[in-house]
């Protein structure tokens, strides 16, 4: 298995940007996801054109400030948890991944010791 194998057919979406916003990788689930948008046509294109304000701006900061972005929504009947976090390769930041992941409205919570 080569080491991006695992993510293809991940269940959650997955999208890599450079630090430009530069779309560089989406798995299938971002794909279908995203279908409407142009799919995997987005790979190469710049992710603040695919946002709306105030979407676009924020997503501006976070490729600015290298900080995460951690947030749940509601659409379609569905709840999903979206994740949006720098990334580094050799140390050197190189751009945001989003995870977006189906969660249940109902969720249990655990604290460990």
């Amino acid at each position: 298995m080569n080491m991006h194998e695992w993510i293809k057919e991940f269940p959650g979406a997955v999208t890599v940007c450079d630090t430009q916003g530069i779309i560089i990788e989406m798995n299938k689930k971002a794909i279908d996801t995203f279908s409407d948008d142009g799919g995997a046509k987005l790979i190469g294109t710049n992710l603040l054109e695919c946002h709306p304000e105030p979407s676009r701006t924020k997503v501006g900061e976070l490729l600015k400030s290298q900080k995460k972005n951690i947030y749940t929504i509601e659409k379609n009947g569905i709840k999903k948890l979206i994740y949006q976090s720098p990334w580094f390769k050799d140390g050197k930041y190189a751009g945001l991944v989003e995870l977006s992941l189906e969660i249940p409205f109902e969720m249990p919570h655990f604290i460990r010791s």
